[in-house]
């Protein structure tokens, strides 16, 4: 990359009574865009997977013997589960290697990775080649998140840093609904039969963010606090080592203060994560079980069935992410208010109530627009603190290596959650009518763990990054 322009994170602010984008310079709201961008496009691809998962994994098991109902809902448990896995593996590495080589070179080759392995997921021929791209998808997807929220945090001001994550968070929301829009639009074609297959169309879609690549390597540079930290990693004038290393493992679970912080943030992230990817994202799933009835009861084909469940899933997953938007902002204006640990504590019971409400009133179409964005506006208002609090949690050198430790080593333990959601409605419910509404109720204990290490957890609300 080239060098930085004289471009700080404290840039002069304004009187209190101005809104905190005002104080923005040209370089910063395109850093903002670029890594909204980047988060947008890594979520979209994520809830691709989730719509054409249950559909991919019919076809896929299909033979002369369809896959019966109970092996589909298995295998995509394992399917997110094996996404999952390389999720956490990637962020970790991508993590560490955005403290060592920067977060713009990483953020291109997390963006890249990304677009490239879900492209390739649409010429799929078999379950474990399946799980196996969307494994090396997860590699990709895991990494941009903490890159990101590093890059904006060292960017921003102290005064816009929590807006800017907020918002940053907040759009994800966005590439979510365009994945739903994209379901949506596939389903039409495929119930006309304009499409053979809308799950294999939705993931070349996937690959158009490797195009946001290119602006990356133009112009896209690395923070100043990063490149201070750099300089003080080796000091040149003496040519001797410093203590403290870039992404250091040894120092960010050796210091007590980072260690406590990172634990904290793990047991913070495994409960919302568990919550989202092993509930709430199925809720796709659950729409289809439900609606099929209802289909099935006016006589139509198998195609037109599966055109209109494609469609209605695409609508779950709209109104899901419509609720998220405006819940991550909530979590955001509850946190300068109150701060980051009470807007945990509200976030973590409202996701409870509003998920065990959903997966057992969930019953009609009219419900998709009402208890569907209530679920997301609670669930995701969790991760609007991941994105605002985790950044203030650690130092510029351990920044993106903490932050993605606490996101994604929680999330080899979360992989389990799908799996979980799975053996509990195919073993344990099995016999209940509609069995994955019980599975679901049953794993909203998970938001209680959250609950657990609060008092543990620094507030960091009106305090300066760390260094």
């Amino acid at each position: 990359m080239h060098a930085s322009p004289d471009v700080t994170p404290s840039s002069t602010p304004l009187t209190d009574g101005a809104p905190w984008w005002r104080e923005l310079s040209s370089y910063q709201w395109f850093v903002f865009l670029v890594a909204s961008l980047g988060w947008l496009f890594d979520t979209m691809d994520q809830q691709l997977f989730n719509l054409a998962r249950k559909p991919a994994v019919t076809q896929l098991l299909g033979g002369e013997t369809p896959a019966s109902a109970s092996d589909v809902d298995y295998y995509s448990g394992v399917t997110t589960c094996i996404f999952m896995l390389g999720w956490a593996t990637g962020g970790i590495f991508f993590g560490i290697l955005g403290d060592k080589l920067g977060r713009a070179k990483t953020m291109m080759l997390t963006i890249l990775t990304y677009s490239a392995f879900t492209g390739l997921s649409a010429i799929s021929r078999g379950v474990w080649d399946f799980s196996f791209y969307r494994f090396l998808t997860g590699l990709g997807v895991g990494g941009q998140f903490a890159v990101g929220v590093s890059l904006v945090a060292e960017v921003m001001s102290d005064r816009a840093r929590p807006h800017a994550l907020g918002w940053l968070q907040a759009l994800s929301a966005v590439g979510n609904m365009m994945a739903g829009m994209i379901g949506i639009g596939l389903g039409k074609l495929e119930e006309s039969g304009a499409v053979g297959s809308a799950w294999r169309a939705m993931f070349l879609v996937g690959l158009l963010p490797s195009l946001l690549a290119i602006p990356i390597f133009l112009r896209l540079k690395e923070p100043e606090r990063w490149k201070a930290a750099v300089r003080k990693e080796t000091d040149e004038d003496l040519g001797t080592p410093a203590t403290q290393k870039l992404g250091s493992i040894s120092e960010l679970f050796g210091d007590p203060r980072w260690r406590r912080n990172t634990i904290v943030g793990m047991v913070l992230a495994f409960a919302g994560v568990v919550g989202l990817w092993g509930i709430g994202v199925f809720s796709n799933d659950l729409t289809r079980t439900v609606l099929r009835k209802h289909y099935e009861a006016q006589g139509l084909t198998a195609q037109e069935i599966t055109g209109k469940l494609t469609f209605w899933a695409g609508m779950t997953l709209l109104m899901f992410n419509a609720g998220a938007f405006f819940g991550i902002q909530g979590y955001a204006f509850l946190a300068e208010r109150l701060g980051r640990r009470p807007a945990f504590a509200i976030s973590f019971v409202a996701a409870a109530a509003a998920t065990s409400s959903a997966f057992w009133l969930m019953n009609d179409f009219w419900h998709i627009f009402v208890l569907i964005p209530l679920m997301g506006f609670c669930q995701l208002a969790l991760f609007g603190g991941y994105a605002i609090y985790f950044p203030e949690l650690f130092p510029t050198r351990l920044r993106s290596t903490g932050i993605s430790f606490c996101y994604n080593v929680g999330r080899f333990v979360a992989a389990s959650g799908p799996f979980a959601l799975g053996y509990l409605t195919s073993v344990v419910f099995k016999d209940y009518p509609e069995p994955m509404r019980y599975a679901g109720i049953t794993m909203c204990g998970v938001f209680f763990l959250g609950l657990l290490v609060l008092p543990f957890a620094p507030e960091t609300k009106g305090k300066p990054l760390p260094e």
